[in-house]
């Protein structure tokens, strides 16, 4: 057995061996021999959605990075993390168009999962591929683009399909971004002003523990060489006059720059430091998508339940995400808010209170975040997927023996309890 758990804490992953290839060559030939398989990120999920028989992590290939400028793009191994891929992007003058909260995550695994950052007009992390190679069960590779068929079912891949070992992502010109955070705004008049407050900067974050008023409004805009245009009131919310962190209380010393101090887009738009400790590290999280157009109702139908979430809760966050066209996304086909939580790490406890969550948000047709804590089966999350069929029948082409099915999958996506192909 392997000795690895997860970033937090709550999960051991139970695979009798763990896989460092230094090769593609290695990767296939380990793929095609292992009867049970799986890639295994920076372990910033929360379940075992990556667990198998036998793992494998990319760290140990080549890293690669090739920008290619006249195509604006960027192509590099998936064993990279957003905050080793930003920097090699700033030496050569580019960047990416959003990132998650926390940098030190795997490209991969945030694009396998739908991970995503926040802006009514970012999409989330899987729509930035352009292309990707992946190794397919029977050690094969399998190169994809936007130009082919199966591209919007393959990068949402919830490590069904494949092993993905090299990705291409979009890029444009470095940039830098200014963040500014506003307290006490009121819950009437983030519902009055929803949209506008959403739409306040370039990414927007509404940080709550559910109580009588919000906690912050965290406002990323892009800077440019005209004077920032700076406000004392935002909708009755006073802005902050030192750094905040999200979960009020603690010291923002670990969190990206405030104040409207401009900096490059890598070290603003995650919330936290890359080579600090991220977040509050013990912790548990969930998030829920809804469309944007239930957006507040299902908001209330949550704060409804805050004597029951409040204990548990370190602090909720909620954001704007744009529509896609990828399969698996929870962003397919709407407008999206999401709706986070992160929770004090007491597993069972957590799972009972997101019974109560899960039931406030159906009637909002909410799609959980793959990579994060929820309790939903199958049986309900397909009708939230109008092409999981045709996801299902791509992972049988690709995979037709099963080699990267696991329990989870069983559980929460393909409704089989079995492991057969």
């Amino acid at each position: 057995m392997v000795s690895e758990v997860n970033w937090a804490g709550n999960y051991e992953y139970r695979a009798a061996r763990l896989h460092r290839p230094s090769t593609l060559e290695q990767v296939r030939e380990i793929v095609a021999a292992a009867p049970r398989v799986r890639v295994l990120g920076s372990r910033h999920s929360f379940s075992d959605i990556a667990d198998s028989a036998e793992l494998l992590t990319l760290e140990e290939l080549p890293a690669d990075v090739v920008v290619d400028h006249p195509a604006r793009t960027v192509s590099f191994s998936a064993g990279l993390r957003y905050g080793e891929l930003a920097e090699a992007l700033g030496a050569e003058g580019v960047a990416l168009a959003n990132l998650a909260s926390l940098p030190h995550i795997s490209v991969a695994g945030a694009i396998a999962t739908a991970t995503h950052g926040s802006g009514e007009g970012n999409g989330n992390l899987a729509t930035a591929v352009a292309a990707l190679e992946l190794v397919t069960s029977s050690g094969d590779t399998l190169a994809v683009t936007r130009n082919d068929p199966d591209f919007n079912g393959l990068v949402v891949s919830l490590g069904a399909l494949g092993a993905v070992t090299r990705l291409t992502l979009d890029v444009e010109p470095g940039y830098e971004v200014r963040q500014r955070v506003f307290e006490g705004l009121s819950w009437e008049a983030l519902f009055e002003h929803f949209d506008e407050i959403l739409t306040a900067g370039y990414s927007v974050s509404v940080f709550t523990r559910w109580e009588e008023a919000t906690d912050q409004v965290w406002v990323k805009s892009r800077a440019t060489e005209a004077p920032e245009p700076v406000f004392d009131d935002l909708f009755g919310s006073k802005p902050a006059t030192v750094d905040r962190h999200p979960i009020l209380g603690d010291d923002p010393v670990n969190c990206s720059p405030q104040l409207g101090v401009p900096g490059p887009w890598s070290d603003r738009l995650p919330h936290f430091r890359m080579g600090f400790t991220p977040s509050d590290g013990e912790e548990l999280q969930s998030e829920y998508l809804v469309p944007r157009s239930c957006a507040v109702a299902a908001i209330e139908a949550v704060r409804a339940l805050a004597a029951t979430v409040r204990p548990l809760l370190l602090v909720s966050e909620i954001r704007a995400v744009a529509a896609d066209g990828l399969w698996m996304s929870p962003q397919y086909g709407r407008e999206t808010v999401a709706i986070h939580f992160t929770w004090k790490r007491d597993p069972v406890a957590v799972e009972r209170v997101l019974v109560d969550v899960e039931a406030a948000l159906a009637p909002f047709e909410a799609r959980p975040h793959w990579g994060k804590v929820f309790v939903a089966g199958a049986d309900v999350i397909a009708p939230l997927y109008e092409r999981l069929p045709d996801f299902t029948r791509l992972r049988e082409r690709l995979d037709p023996r099963g080699a990267f099915r696991n329990a989870w999958l069983d559980r929460h996506v393909l409704g089989r309890a079995d492991h057969g192909a």
